[in-house]
């Protein structure tokens, strides 16, 4: 009986263990590359601190659904898709992206921060930026069970979009109710 007791013991303290290592994993900090082999995990507040009034980053479309290719104007795969023109004359940099998730129904958000790494727009220049675990120029990693992904309500996005030395630009987007929004 002290055996069972034992192993009992054991086995209750590993599990406690395992648990409290995933959970310190979990309060990582998001990702901040173009890597898509590193997880993306959801922020608890915008950490963008950009204060400037300078105009000049405009985000000229927000989608995520019904996506078109800027280039070739096919239709692509459902994803969180952001145009962005530089309407200053200098080039912009160190741009980063806070977006925020809301099920309209629930009422769950989920927010996301990352540094758009390597990202830099020419004076009078439109970039898109993709999140859709794919690989390339303007694409970055997504969270694959995020909210976007997994709820069957739409979902609505609140973007703020930030470059050194401008101001800060904000837009919004819609994933209508269904589950027809798949990863690329």
């Amino acid at each position: 009986m002290k055996k069972i007791v034992l192993i009992i013991i054991v086995v209750v303290i590993g599990v406690g263990g395992i648990a409290a290592w995933q959970l310190s994993k979990s309060k990582k900090t998001p990702i901040t590359t173009n890597n898509t082999s590193t997880q993306v995990l959801p922020v608890s507040s915008n950490p963008i601190q950009n204060t400037s009034q300078q105009p000049g980053l405009v985000i000229t479309a927000a989608d995520a659904e019904n996506n078109v290719d800027p280039t070739t104007k096919q239709a692509i795969s459902d994803r969180l898709q952001i145009s962005l023109q530089n309407t200053s004359t200098q080039t912009m940099s160190n741009l980063e992206v806070y977006y925020q998730m809301k099920d309209a129904k629930t009422g769950q958000t989920e927010a996301y921060h990352q540094v758009l790494t390597g990202l830099q727009i020419a004076p009078n220049e439109t970039k898109t930026v993709y999140f859709d675990n794919q690989s390339g120029e303007g694409h970055y990693p997504e969270n694959k069970y995020s909210l976007y992904r997994s709820s069957q309500n739409e979902v609505d996005f609140t973007i703020q979009v930030s470059a050194s030395g401008f101001k800060p630009a904000e837009a919004t987007a819609k994933k209508s109710a269904g589950t027809g929004e798949t990863a690329g």
